[in-house]
């Protein structure tokens, strides 16, 4: 039997609560958050208008959507702060339907919605120009256009619904502009990367602060124009750690790590952000000594990893490769008893299953409780590249029958599965299934169709394949066909891959040393001397392929030829050996 409301009552019971709901925006732990709430059942102000929106907004920070929905639901007659607050917690955890759904109940109840209202609405709605556009009539009808919170969220809902020219529509419409509508109007350029655009409109600001620079430095990094963001970034009036973070990150990115690490070490204010940043690009570029020295000096301040550095550290070593560093990350998670969410152990399954060591991977995987699609997608994947594509194949399997909508990412490892297997006939039917999912293929799903056929010896229709669908094929896939071309022999369609590789990118010197190779191999002696003379007039040698290995936290990477690394006669002496052993094994290299 529920409570029956009172009041609120201002004795000592009261003011003790009202000392914890000051602080519960500081709480992210949903177990003393459900403790809070039961003192508040306890003492009937679960329904109390004052209390309840607090809650909300706690339970929202601590990723809990839907114990606040209960929280909301045992209130009798919600007001429009109560459903705003509910909206607006929806929305910040990724639930639009759920937004929308609110939404109808609070018109049903008859309370009126306001700009708020709306504005939360906007949030909700990323990649979805179409819902922009119906909340954005309902706005002008209403007659909420003459608030400028209104407009400015709308600008900036086009610009994440990828609709840059409707937020400067709306910009454009509008009578009264502040700050924040120049600035959300930078950033909306900013996103679509029309960073001249963005410059131009920068320069017309009336007035700027700290967000407009910040949202125009961040543009020239994502375009890798580091030299003009360096630039901007001394020019600035005032920075501050975002400024700093951004400019560290740049230099990362573009793997100039001693300028990176250089205006770290000048950074006078660090946070877990920076500290990220900075160990991430070494983990990225596979520097393991620097990213763990780094790690320790940021313990050694009193920071510790949460779950959005853990992930970001963690992706960065399942790019590069870095095992050793990554299995540092997951002990550092045990020792500081970081919870193991979803998203921490989606990341461990990646970086494992990127790494080679597909047993943890899959042990990882498997202890996942509530598992989303970039869990399966992550093992599907890992499975996939590293050669197990009946598994891959038997798991997405297992997913759909486990109610999991595949995505266009899931099909990619499906389709690189299959290429590693040969299966040709499945995976056109897999192709073909995308359809059913309401999937439209993406070029990386033609270039696995592609390099299978080319791979089975099916030139002719990979290529009519590469030259009817509906993108322009880029080098990765004739540069797959070139190299089918020469397993295969065949002169005359690699001659023309090749004049479709030199019309994309004609100083790769390396499309000419395959194509001198495939006449070499075909006894077409003159064909060889031309492209001998092409590759000779457009740059000289191809650059030498390199490989490399994580030992004992060292980075050891070998180019062709090289004879520099310190134990290159032991390394020798090693192969030899295995080559030996091999042929007793009856093995015979394939020419």
């Amino acid at each position: 039997m529920s409570c029956p409301f009172r009041p609120p009552q201002f004795n000592s019971h009261r003011r003790l609560l009202e000392q914890k709901l000051s602080d519960l925006h500081k709480c992210y732990d949903h177990i003393s958050l459900s403790q809070i709430h039961t003192q508040i059942f306890r003492l009937c102000l679960h329904r109390d208008p004052f209390v309840v929106p607090k809650l909300i907004s706690a339970y929202s920070l601590c990723r809990c959507p839907f114990a606040a929905g209960a929280a909301f639901d045992l209130v009798p007659d919600p007001n429009s702060l109560l459903f705003n607050t509910l909206i607006r917690a929806f929305s910040y955890n990724s639930l639009p339907s759920l937004c929308f759904t609110t939404f109808s109940r609070m018109q049903l109840s008859g309370v009126k919605a306001d700009s708020f209202t709306y504005s939360f609405l906007l949030k909700s709605c990323h990649g979805h120009p179409g819902r922009v556009q119906a909340i954005h009539g309902q706005v002008v009808r209403l007659g909420f256009s003459a608030d400028i919170f209104v407009p400015n969220s709308l600008i900036d809902s086009y610009s994440k619904a990828g609709e840059p020219s409707l937020a400067r529509k709306v910009f454009d419409e509008m009578l009264l502009k502040d700050l924040v509508s120049w600035n959300s109007m930078v950033g909306a350029l900013v996103r679509a990367g029309k960073i001249r655009d963005a410059r131009k409109m920068f320069d017309e600001m009336p007035e700027r602060d700290i967000v407009s620079w910040n949202s125009l430095l961040d543009g020239y990094v994502k375009v890798g124009d580091m030299d003009t963001a360096f630039d901007l970034f001394q020019r600035m009036p005032e920075r501050n750690v975002v400024s700093w973070s951004t400019v560290v990150s740049g230099y990362c990115k573009k793997g100039d790590m001693e300028t990176a690490r250089t205006l770290f070490d000048k950074m006078g204010v660090k946070n877990l952000i920076t500290w990220t940043i900075m160990v991430s690009g070494y983990a990225e570029k596979g520097l393991a000594k620097e990213a763990s020295s780094l790690l320790d000096k940021m313990e050694e301040t009193g920071l510790e990893l949460d779950a959005s550095a853990t992930v970001s550290i963690l992706t960065a070593c399942a790019e590069s490769g870095l095992l050793g560093f990554g299995k540092r990350i997951h002990a550092v998670v045990k020792k500081h008893k970081l919870r193991f969410s979803t998203q921490i152990n989606n990341a461990l399954v990646d970086m494992y299953a990127k790494c080679g060591n597909l047993d943890e991977a899959w042990s990882i995987f498997d202890e996942i409780k509530e598992k989303d699609l970039v869990s399966w997608n992550s093992m599907v994947h890992g499975l996939a590249i590293h050669g197990h594509g009946k598994r891959a194949l038997d798991l997405f399997a297992r997913m759909v029958e486990e109610g999991f909508l595949p995505d266009g990412v899931t099909f990619i490892g499906v389709l690189c599965a299959c290429t590693h297997m040969g299966l040709i006939k499945e995976s056109r039917r897999y192709f073909s299934t995308m359809e059913d999912y309401g999937i439209v293929p993406e070029i990386e799903h033609y270039g696995c169709l592609i390099d299978l056929l080319g791979r089975r010896g099916i030139l002719m229709e990979a290529y009519n394949l590469a030259k009817t669908m509906p993108f322009e094929p880029n080098a990765v896939i004739w540069g797959s066909l070139l190299n089918a071309c020469k397993v295969h022999n065949n002169v005359d369609l690699a001659e023309k891959v090749v004049d479709e590789l030199m019309r994309l990118e004609s100083s790769d010197v390396g499309n000419f040393a395959i194509i001198s190779n495939i006449y070499a191999s075909a006894g077409k002696w003159d064909g060889m001397a031309k492209a001998r003379l092409k590759m000779k007039d457009a740059g000289g040698q191809k650059q030498a392929g390199s490989s490399w290995i994580e030992l004992n936290n060292v980075v050891h990477e070998f180019t062709v030829g090289d004879r520099m690394h310190p134990q290159t006669d032991r390394i020798l002496r090693m192969l030899n050996r295995l080559g030996k052993h091999l042929k007793q094994l009856g093995y015979v290299a394939v020419k």
